[in-house]
């Protein structure tokens, strides 16, 4: 069914230790390509969405939704990005960056514009980035914000000044297909939900990651998908 979408790079490893098959082309566009993904939960199939979709949000979090109305999709809401942010020894690190509120780059010959480019040249678009809280998973507190580096409040800066290190995650390919995302501040947590709970509008949680390796357990992984493959189930697509 999928043959058309599949990518011929067979075996190609990314971001952990199981390797990409050619099945697994969501995680390849996700990963390589850097195109945007719905993050569908291996669970009860929602899907991840900020919390607050506007581009002037900056305190919110992050939440699982269990349907796609329009408005969301209208501004993207469904939809992540998943930036190449530099290693973690050998591991490559990303960010998770929402598709929703996505700033224009600054014109050309003015001071913002050199912020970052592309490998084309282009000013890199400012996304809002999913942040992790200093004291998370301990704390009672919200542990995830959805915001730009400079905008997001103080505790969800990084600890030794690196704005960025809050906001970078381990993103490892799970044997069963998915991927996992593990916070390099807080390398015995893992992305997951309030209470444990997996429901509509769960509000997305560092939790301990009980499972003891990157991959973590079912209840920790999110199948990507590209948005031509939002009606199909997963344990169809990996059939």
């Amino acid at each position: 069914m999928y043959t058309q979408e599949r990518t011929a790079m067979a075996n190609l490893v990314v971001g952990g230790p199981v390797a990409v098959n050619s099945y697994d082309n969501a995680i390849v566009a996700a990963l390589v390509e850097n195109r945007p993904v719905m993050l569908v939960h291996a669970f009860n199939g929602g899907y991840l969405r900020p919390a607050e979709l506007a581009a002037s949000s900056h305190d919110k979090g992050v939440k699982l939704a269990t349907a796609l109305d329009p408005a969301t999709k209208d501004a993207q809401g469904h939809l992540w990005h998943i930036t190449p942010g530099g290693f973690f020894g050998q591991r490559p690190l990303y960010f998770i960056e929402s598709a929703a509120g996505q700033v224009t780059p600054p014109a050309a010959g003015t001071a913002d514009a050199d912020a970052g480019r592309g490998d084309d040249g282009a000013p890199k678009p400012q996304r809002r980035r999913v942040t992790v809280h200093q004291d998370a998973p301990q704390s009672t507190a919200d542990t995830l914000q959805v915001g730009l580096p400079g905008k997001v409040a103080d505790k969800w800066r990084g600890k030794n000044g690196a704005t960025e290190d809050t906001q970078l995650w381990v993103v490892t390919v799970t044997p069963w297909g998915g991927i996992t995302f593990v916070p390099i501040t807080h390398p015995d947590a893992i992305l997951g939900f309030k209470d444990h709970a997996v429901a509509k509008d769960s509000e997305a949680r560092l939790t301990y990651n009980w499972g003891g390796d990157f991959t973590g357990t079912v209840i920790n992984t999110f199948y990507p998908r590209l948005p031509n493959e939002w009606d199909v189930p997963y344990h169809h697509v990996f059939t």
